[in-house]
C-alpha cells in the first residue's frame, strides 16, 4: 500500500523545528553518500521548465525518493509535482507525497540553517526578504524557531503578496531589493529573476544574504562583484558551477569558501568578523527531498495522516 499526503497533510506533520533537525543531521551524513544524486531539467514547448531529482539518498535511511517537477513561473503556485518515496529493501513504493510542499519546507529549512550560521549574531537585527513566495515563507518560519528578530521588511513584484506576507509575519513592505538591502541586516532572495537584484553598493558590510533563486541556468540574484567580495558558502560545490550562483555570474569553482556541510562540521569557517560580508547560495540537493520525505512519512504514520491506496489493485 502507498500512503498518499496531500498538501494539507504534510502541513499538519511537518513540525519546523523537525525540519531542521532533520536537514542539519543531512548535511553531516550525506558527505559519506555513496551514490551522487543527479539533478535533470530540461525546457519544453511550453512556458515552463521540467526537472527531476534522482536519487534522494542518506545513510542510515532505508529509503529513497525521486522527485519530478514542473516549474511554470507564471502560474500559482508556480512548482506542482510528486516525491515518490521508494523503500531501498525491495522498491516498494511507500508513498507520494505533493512535491510543492516538500521543496519549499527543505529550500527554506537549509536556507534558514545556512542564514543562521552565517548572519551575524543577535536579537536587535532586521529581517529582509525580496521575493514573498512559498520558499522565503518556509524560510521565515524556520528561521525564527533558529533566532530572533526585531523587524521584517518585504519586497516583491506582487504589492498585494507582499503585503499580505508582511501582515503574517509582522513586517513592512518596501518598493524594490535595494530598499530591503539599506534596512536589513539579514537578506534573503527567493526570486525569479535573470538580472542581478543586489550588487556590492547595495549592501553594506557585515550583511548576510541567502540567495535560493539561482537553482537553474540562467536565474540569477546578486552581481559578480557582491559575490567576490562576500564569504561565499554553497550546498556542493559542483552544482553551483554547472547551473547555480557561480554558473550564474562566470565564477570558478574556487569562488566558492565552503560548503554548507563544511561549516556545520567545522572542517571550513564561517563568517570571520562583524564586518564581513557573507552570502549562501544553494542549488537544492536530491538528499534534502529524502531528509523531509521521510520525516513526514515516519510522522503521518505515528499521526494516522493521509490515504493508503493499492496502486497494484
Amino acid at each position: 500500500m502507498t500512503l498518499l499526503l496531500t498538501r494539507r497533510d504534510l502541513e499538519a506533520v511537518l513540525d519546523p523545528a523537525d525540519c531542521v533537525d532533520a536537514l542539519r543531521e543531512g548535511f553531516r551524513r550525506a558527505p559519506h553518500t555513496t551514490v551522487p544524486g543527479q539533478r535533470i531539467r530540461t525546457d519544453l514547448p511550453f512556458p515552463g521548465t521540467a526537472t527531476a531529482l534522482i536519487p534522494g539518498l542518506l545513510p542510515g535511511i532505508d529509503a529513497y525518493t525521486v522527485k519530478v517537477n514542473a516549474k511554470f513561473p507564471g502560474a500559482r503556485p508556480a512548482l506542482r509535482g510528486v516525491i515518490c518515496l521508494h523503500s531501498g529493501r525491495d522498491g516498494e513504493l511507500l508513498a507520494l507525497l505533493d512535491s510543492a510542499t516538500v521543496t519549499a519546507r527543505r529550500t527554506g529549512t537549509a536556507a534558514a540553517l545556512g542564514t543562521h550560521l552565517l548572519a551575524a549574531p543577535g536579537d536587535d537585527t532586521v529581517l529582509g526578504v525580496v521575493g514573498a513566495g512559498a520558499q522565503a515563507e518556509a524560510t521565515v518560519r524556520a528561521l525564527d524557531t533558529l533566532r530572533p528578530r526585531r523587524d521584517l521588511v518585504v519586497h516583491d513584484l506582487d504589492p498585494g503578496r507582499a503585503a499580505e506576507f508582511a501582515a503574517r509575519y509582522g513586517g513592512r513592505v518596501l518598493g524594490s531589493a535595494a530598499e530591503v538591502a539599506a534596512r536589513a541586516e539579514t537578506v534573503v532572495l527567493a526570486t525569479w529573476s535573470r538580472q542581478p537584484l543586489l550588487g556590492l553598493a547595495d549592501v553594506r558590510e557585515g550583511t548576510h544574504l541567502t540567495s535560493l533563486g539561482s537553482d537553474e541556468p540562467g536565474k540569477r540574484e546578486l552581481a559578480a562583484d557582491l559575490l567576490r567580495a562576500a564569504l561565499l558558502v554553497v550546498d556542493d560545490r559542483e552544482p553551483a558551477a554547472a547551473m547555480g550562483v557561480l554558473a550564474a555570474a562566470g565564477l570558478p569553482v574556487s569562488a566558492a569558501d565552503a560548503t554548507l556541510g563544511e561549516v556545520l562540521d567545522g572542517t571550513r569557517p564561517g563568517r570571520p568578523d562583524a564586518s564581513a560580508r557573507t552570502v549562501y547560495a544553494p542549488v537544492g540537493l536530491p538528499w534534502q527531498d529524502l531528509a523531509v520525505a521521510w520525516t513526514a512519512y515516519r510522522r503521518a504514520g505515528e499521526l494516522g495522516v493521509g490515504r493508503h491506496v493499492d496502486l497494484l489493485g
